[in-house]
Order: structure tokens, then sequence, then C-alpha cells
């Protein structure tokens, strides 16, 4: 298969798909058929390797750079999509970050801005352009969204980081308001919420074997892969979850 969208084919677009979470979801929707473009902020030797697997496998990938916090960039970054692949149909908000352990009365104003920055306004950027182009109302021809939330919007996060739970528990709200505003224009949008995922957000937060020192907490004692996540992600964006819009899925072992 050549790297030229069909016009039949389905379109994504993966926030922070170079890694983690984000490159699993990448690679199984390229499996499935998607053309799939791979967003990063930095890490451009990741996401060019996520894209050469998915071309490897005979499916079609670009990877497009941009902090989905700067809305000059996410702009960008949906532009070249069009450009490449002429339309998408489906989203998954799932660029975000941790920072180290902290209490609350620890958190400067900087940490906290970068926060919610990354992970809430990121995605309703990511959101806005993705109905402006998949919404009927705006001569789309439909789509779907999946944000990916955190068992921590659940949980809190005491004494690690409750900035990171809020923010995420904005993404479950956001995902409830979005999916009734524009369930009559052919949008679903749903939430995937992990919990303890083997990924290297845990380094970036300072604790790399986190999943490893609470797989005890988890009632299926172990803690979960990318793939497992990637999994849900994608049924939620299939016809097969056709009927299935504001929903928050936990996907945390019964955690």
């Amino acid at each position: 298969m050549g790297d030229k969208a069909l016009d039949t084919g389905k379109v994504m677009l993966v926030t922070g798909g170079s890694r983690g979470i984000g490159a699993a979801t990448a690679l199984l929707a390229a499996r499935q058929g998607y053309a799939v473009a791979v967003n990063y902020a930095s890490h451009s030797l990741a996401a060019d390797e996520v894209v050469r697997q998915i071309r490897a496998e005979g499916g079609q990938a670009m990877a497009v750079q941009a902090d989905v916090a700067d809305e000059a960039q996410v702009l960008a970054m949906f532009a070249r999509v069009d450009a490449r692949f002429g339309h998408l149909d489906a989203l998954v908000n799932n660029a975000g970050v941790v920072d180290v352990s902290a209490r609350v009365d620890q958190m400067e104003v900087a940490r906290l801005r970068r926060m919610f920055d990354i992970n809430v306004i990121g995605s309703f950027l990511c959101a806005r352009e993705a109905v402006r182009r998949m919404s009927t109302r705006h001569g789309g021809r439909g789509g779907a969204i999946v944000n990916v939330s955190s068992a921590a919007a659940r949980l809190g996060s005491p004494g690690q980081y409750v900035d990171y739970a809020a923010a995420k528990g904005a993404i479950d709200t956001f995902t409830l308001g979005l999916a009734k505003e524009v369930a009559a224009e052919g949008i679903r949008v749903n939430a995937v919420r992990p919990g303890l995922i083997e990924t290297d957000i845990h380094a970036s937060g300072g604790l790399p074997d986190r999943v490893r020192e609470l797989a005890h907490q988890v009632p299926m004692q172990r803690g979960g892969s990318a793939d497992e996540v990637a999994q849900a992600i994608l049924w939620l964006l299939s016809d097969a979850a056709s009927y299935t819009t504001m929903a928050l899925l936990d996907v945390s072992g019964g955690r």
C-alpha cells in the first residue's frame, strides 16, 4: 500500500502519539485501516519510528509536530493533516503531562499553568478543530473523539499530583458536555480512564517503578499495558460502539 490516503479510508489524529498509549493507539489504528497522523511535541525520532512501523506494515501515516497548548501550532497541525489526508474521522486527545510528586502546598503557579495548558486547554483546542471538520453542522460527515483521562480523576492522587488528577477531572466533565453538544451532529465523544499502565510517563514524573510498587492495590494484581488501553480506544471509535457516547470507560484492572 502506498502512503497516499485512499479517499474511502478513515483518518485519525493521535496527539502525543510518539510514545506510550498514543503510540500503541496509532499502531493499532493503522492495523485497523486508519491513515494516522502521529502528533508529537518534541520526540521527533520516536514519532518517526511509529510512522516507520506503520508504513512497514503497509499502512499510511505522517508525523506532525505541535505543542497542543499553543493555538497557532494546533491550527498548523490540523492544516497539515487536511493537506495530506483531506478529512478527519477520529481524534484521540492523548497528549498529556505529569510532574514530580508534590503536595498542593508545594506547587508553583508555573507547574499549574503547564498542567492545565497541556492537559485541558490542549484537549479543548484539538477537539474544537476536530468538531469544525467532522460536524454535519459544518458540512462534515461525522466522526468520533476519544479523550484520554485517568483513574486519577476518581482517586485524586493525594500527595503525588492533585493537579494532574484535577486536570483529568476536567477532561471527564469536558467529555460529558461535548458529547451532548455534538451528539446530533454525527460525532460521538467518549473517554478512557487508564489506571496503572506500563509507560514512561511515570519516569517523567520521577517514579519509574510506580506501576510495580502499586500493583498490589489493583484487584487484578498487575499493571496494564498501553495496548490494552489502545484496544479500548479503538473500540470506542469503531462502528461497534455506534450507540455509545458520553461514556467514561475505566481501563484500570478494577482499581
